[in-house]
């Protein structure tokens, strides 16, 4: 029993943190003052089943003026093609072409780095190439950085999944975010360790971003979007994440396999440390996974009832798919593999690979 009442205790935490989370997470509307230019910044390699959605929906911004660059870091596929196409009939698309990777750069920090130093905006809206804005999405995230004085605004697009494999690994991302982060990374707290982002949608100022020196100062990082909110943050600016689900959508991997390299090689810089995994492990463990082992008894099935609920709330909140809510207690098991794994992995010295390129982790998100 005194497990039982453990690990009821240990549910507590990512309940109050997920009710305040929730119910405080800013929804965003509005338009940006005159004069806001934004520009659409989007890193593409080898991205031809993507770009032309993704462009598409860039451009049927609303609300404030936009601009969309494009930056072909490499692809062997027909993405720069594509993009001319585009540019060719609309003159607020540019195509620009990633120089050589520098050493010590990571791919897409270096890809967005050279993508700030091409746009004209007074506000820079960095996407992956498989996000599709809202119409208001510019305008709105805008109209909050001025509204707030907020230099970095960041959310998590409302996740789109079609296989088990994705139900059980992206939705721990809102999940983590919303019940586990004090403060759910809203500027109302300014301390550095407590600053989150999501690298497939996020708006900067562009004098705070410079001011900062930008994807400059994080270039070795796998993790740029926490990496560059806890600059901001270190240099005396506000962040905040806010509700991203109404900004947009986002297929982020396809299959397992491609969802499990995706979270391996960004754990590095996250929860995978040396310190901090057995910590999560306790945490994540007790709470969603330990009471299934203490059945039967009241204070375990409360505890897994309470967890199921939970994960409906924000579920129910981020607009991701209803199916992925009983598989919950296997997504945290699969979440904390993989955190092990790329744990394991780097005290092995080995590389993590993306897109054709291999990594040494480093220090600094």
């Amino acid at each position: 029993m005194e497990f039982a009442h453990i690990a009821l205790a240990l549910a507590l935490m990512p309940v109050i943190f997920g009710i305040i989370n929730l119910r405080l997470m800013p929804r965003l509307s509005g338009k940006p003052p005159a004069g806001t230019k934004v520009s659409i910044l989007i890193p593409a390699r080898n991205e031809e089943g993507n770009i032309a959605t993704c462009l598409d929906a860039a451009l049927a911004s609303t609300g404030c003026e936009v601009e969309v660059v494009v930056m072909d870091d490499g692809s062997t596929d027909r993405t720069a093609e594509i993009v001319r196409a585009y540019a060719a009939r609309d003159a607020r698309v540019r195509l620009v072409a990633a120089p050589s990777l520098p050493p010590g750069w990571t791919g897409k920090v270096h890809a967005c780095a050279r993508l700030a130093e091409a746009a004209t905006g007074t506000h820079f809206l960095f996407i992956d190439a498989d996000v599709r804005l809202a119409p208001h999405a510019a305008s709105a995230m805008a109209a909050h950085s001025a509204a707030k004085n907020i230099a970095l605004i960041s959310g998590v697009p409302r996740q789109e999944m079609k296989t088990i494999g994705e139900g059980l690994t992206v939705p721990f991302i809102n999940f983590l975010l919303i019940c586990y982060l004090p403060f759910g990374g809203r500027a109302i707290q300014r301390k550095p360790s407590l600053a989150a982002a999501c690298g497939q949608l996020i708006l900067v100022e562009r004098r705070a971003y410079e001011g900062t020196g930008g994807h400059t100062t994080i270039k070795g990082v796998l993790h740029d979007a926490i990496a560059l909110a806890r600059l901001f943050r270190e240099r005396g600016h506000d962040t905040e994440i806010v509700d991203g689900a109404p900004l947009a959508t986002c297929r982020m991997y396809e299959g397992f396999a491609h969802a499990w390299g995706g979270f391996i090689k960004n754990a590095r810089e996250g929860m995978a440390t040396p310190i901090g995994l057995p910590v999560w492990t306790v945490l994540l463990a007790g709470a969603h996974l330990w009471p299934w082992a203490l059945l039967p008894g009241w204070e375990a099935a409360f505890t897994i009832l309470l967890m199921f609920a939970l994960r409906a709330a924000v579920t129910w909140r981020t607009g991701e798919p209803w199916w992925t809510v009983p598989l919950h207690p296997l997504t945290v098991l699969v979440a904390l593999a993989i955190q092990w794994t790329a744990l394991v992995r780097s005290a092995l010295g080995l590389k993590a690979g993306w897109k054709g390129r291999a990594y040494t982790a480093t220090k600094g998100a």
